[in-house]
């Protein structure tokens, strides 16, 4: 189990010159900014290009989508398999979403804390805006808040102008609601228009999820500006599972088929594994348990680190020379609306 005392420490002791003033001017508005720039400051001081910081071998990064309460009154999908009439409630359907936030959460949040886990969960805003005590639990208990969006809906099909407004709304009030500044996104079923890494940079993100084509952090640079992308997954994602025929042993068993593979190219090239939970379906209890037997046998090996996107990202980043880099031109370029 990697040594998460050592990085602690590492981040008291840039909390401790922050509160001195020595990193004031590089302090964001909201209260969380100043220790995510200490961090980012404290990982980027560690140039010894290994893989992850203090020596880690294998980081695990996991995502926990907050979305009960964001989703619309009918159409969003569920665990039935009839779709109900367009125009009508789908009453059951939403009172799946409610068990996310009345059950799947709070259960999510109470294994971590047996763990020492640390994650990051991506927020719909009008979800948290109906559940905010929830919202700032998470936060109060260390994980990292992400945006995800205003509603439970697409936005890649907006305008430039209205895609930015739907984000920047979903940043705003999770800043609010929270007290963190969201630095990362991840849009509906990852889809983005075009123009989205310009935008995100413009709003002050650091990072987005929203291309699972590696097994590690990369590097887009736009318009001479690095972006981090902390790949997301789809096979090792909760909604692959079906929830009428869910097999615990089945998922358990995919869960450390992935480590022990990534564990074993770890040795010489950076891996990370992702792991991709929604309130509503990995929150469920037999899901829960198969996920404290994976994290127990994941802990049983040298050198894992449990670790939040942001701090993936801020790694990233600061070992520029270590991690890939894809150019991309403007996307006025490509010549798409």
């Amino acid at each position: 189990m990697f040594d998460m005392e050592k990085i602690e420490l590492t981040r008291q002791a840039f909390a401790d010159l922050a509160a001195t003033g020595a990193l004031a001017t590089a302090a964001p508005a909201v209260a969380s900014g100043v220790g995510a720039e200490a961090e980012r400051v404290a990982l980027a001081s560690d140039k010894s290009g290994s893989f992850w910081p203090n020596g880690a071998r294998l980081a695990i990064s996991i995502s926990l989508m907050f979305e009960g309460g964001g989703q619309p009154i009918s159409g969003a999908g569920g665990a039935l398999p009839e779709p109900i009439k367009p125009g009508f409630p789908d009453q059951p359907t939403n009172a799946f979403f409610d068990y996310g936030v009345n059950e799947g959460i709070p259960r999510a949040l109470d294994l971590f804390d047996k763990h020492g886990i640390k994650v990051t969960s991506f927020m719909i805003s009008e979800a948290i805006k109906k559940h905010p005590e929830l919202a700032q639990e998470l936060v109060r208990r260390g994980h990292e808040p992400g945006a995800h969006g205003t509603t439970w809906s697409t936005s890649y099909d907006l305008p430039r102008e209205q895609e930015k407004a739907f984000i920047k709304e979903s940043v705003e009030t999770i800043g609010r609601i929270t007290g963190v500044q969201p630095v990362g996104w991840n849009a509906y079923f990852m889809r983005n228009s075009i123009h989205i890494t310009e935008t995100l940079q413009e709003l002050g993100f650091l990072y987005s999820i929203d291309e699972p084509s590696r097994d590690e952090p990369f590097i887009i640079s736009v318009r001479g500006r690095d972006f981090a992308m902390v790949p997301y997954t789809l096979h090792m994602n909760d909604m692959v599972y079906p929830f009428q025929s869910y097999d615990p042993s089945a998922h358990e068993q995919a869960l450390r088929d992935e480590f022990d593979q990534l564990y074993a190219e770890a040795s010489t090239r950076r891996r990370m594994m992702v792991i991709g939970m929604h309130d509503r379906l990995s929150g469920h209890a037999n899901r829960i348990r198969a996920l404290d037997r994976f994290f127990e046998y994941a802990k049983s090996h040298d050198g894992v680190w449990f670790a939040r996107k942001d701090e993936i990202a801020r790694w990233a980043l600061s070992q520029r020379e270590f991690t890939p880099v894809v150019r991309r031109g403007p996307a006025a370029e490509t010549g798409l609306p």
